[in-house]
Formats: structure tokens, sequence, C-alpha cells
């Protein structure tokens, strides 16, 4: 690389990793800059996967207020998703490279619309359990989220981009809590995801190191960055950005 090219992946790192914090689907930043160095698809996939390890491992430090009393349903979820991030990044090395991605603007427009609907369909999930008397249950992952979490994990060890929309707006719909707890959790999920695949990698791919540190570098200094925004935004507004990234995640994987 040049000293511009790594001047952008490096940038590139740091906006993919505060994304990741608020949201997800920095990959959506990081993957189409190291395409534009000249990174092979499958290296700058594996690459971008080990390089942002760091990066959502600090936002979700950031987030470490957050995720107090929380320890049960983050060990549940995690476990789910280390499954299902393995199970992805087999299938990236398996499957021909145009297999998964063809359902994958779809799965994120799904997210998008869990997204939109989410406070109406959790009002009416309170309206029953309070009907039933089972307003506590909603605070514990059941098996329609362990589910959910599974495959989402699963698209994530496979390409990652949009898996924290996903996370999302499946605990925003299945769980009674807040958005930025929620937010926080996803976090430690999306880390769990992106540490095991980059784990799988190391051992089956190959790798360009020099994206893989500046990506680091910069996804490490983003996610402090993130977590700072994301937590001052309220439950509205982080919608929003949910939405906004989301659309864009469509676009340019429909363009791709």
């Amino acid at each position: 690389m040049s000293i511009w090219e790594m001047a952008a992946v490096l940038f590139a790192g740091v906006w993919a990793g505060a994304i990741n914090t608020v949201v997800g689907s920095g990959t959506l930043v990081t993957f189409p800059v190291l395409l534009a160095t000249g990174v092979p698809p499958v290296t700058a996939t594996v690459s971008n996967a080990l390089g942002l390890v760091p990066g959502t491992l600090s936002g979700a430090l950031g987030y470490r207020a957050e995720l107090a009393g929380q320890r049960r349903r983050v060990l549940r979820l995690c476990a789910v998703a280390l499954i299902g991030g393995l199970a992805g990044a087999i299938l990236l090395l398996v499957l021909p490279p145009t297999a998964f991605e063809t359902v994958v603007p779809v799965l994120v427009g799904l997210a998008l619309v869990l997204v939109v609907l989410q406070p109406r369909i959790a009002e009416l999930v309170r309206r029953q359990r309070a009907r039933r008397g089972t307003e506590a249950a909603g605070r514990e992952a059941g098996p329609a989220l362990i589910t959910g979490i599974l495959l989402a994990s699963v698209y994530g060890g496979y390409f990652t981009a949009a898996q924290g929309i996903m996370y999302l707006s499946l605990m925003g719909m299945l769980l009674d809590d807040t958005m930025q707890r929620l937010n926080a959790v996803k976090t430690v999920i999306s880390t769990v995801v992106n540490s095991v695949a980059a784990a799988f990698f190391l051992f089956a791919a190959h790798f360009d190191w020099t994206a893989v540190a500046l990506i680091a570098a910069g996804s490490t200094i983003g996610g402090q960055l993130g977590a700072k925004i994301g937590r001052r935004l309220p439950p509205t507004a982080l919608r929003a950005v949910i939405l906004v990234v989301g659309v864009a995640a469509i676009v340019q994987l429909l363009l791709r």
C-alpha cells in the first residue's frame, strides 16, 4: 500500500469502529476501501474481521456501565453467537462467493423493518405479558431470541456487515429493556462473533497484515468515540441512525 492508501484504511477503521459501536455495519466502510487498495475480496473479508476485533472490544468497554446487571443475558447470547459465528466463518471458505451474499440485502431489509416496527411490537408484547402476569420473563432471552441471534451470528461470521442491526432489532422486539442497554449487549455479541471468525481464519485463510494493523488501530479509537456518541442518543435517534446506516448498507450491497 502507498502512504495515502494506508491513511485511507486507517481512517476507514476509525469510522467503522464508531459505527459498529453505535449500530453496526462498519464493514461497509472498511471492505470497499480494502478492495480499492487492491486487496482480494476474501482476503479483505478475513483481514477486516480480524482488524475490527479491537474496535468492537473497545466499544464494549465504553459501554461497561450499561452492561451492569446483564451478565446472565450476555453469557447466554454470547454462547449462541460463538457457535453461529464459527459456522458463518466456515461457510465463507466453503461456499461460492456469491452463494450467501445474494440474500444479504433481504436480511438487512428485514432487520430494518423490524427496527421500524419494534416499538409497536414491543408494546403489544408488554400488554400480553401484563395480562398473563409474566412481565419479568420479557427480560430474559427466550427460544425465539436464541434462534434469531444464532442465525444472525452465522451471517455475521460470514460477512459481518449489518449484524449489529439484526441483533438490535431482535433484542428490541423480544426483550423488555432500554435501547442503550441492548446496544451494549449487541457490542459484546459482535465482539464474540468477530473474534471467533478471526480465530478460525488465522488457521484457514490468508491475511493482509498491514490492513489488519491499520483497521485494528483505527477501530480501537473509533470504538471509544462511538460509545460516547451512542450513549447520548435517545431511542428515537438511535433507531434513525440504524435506518440510515441500514439503507446505505442495502444500496452498497446491491451495487457491488
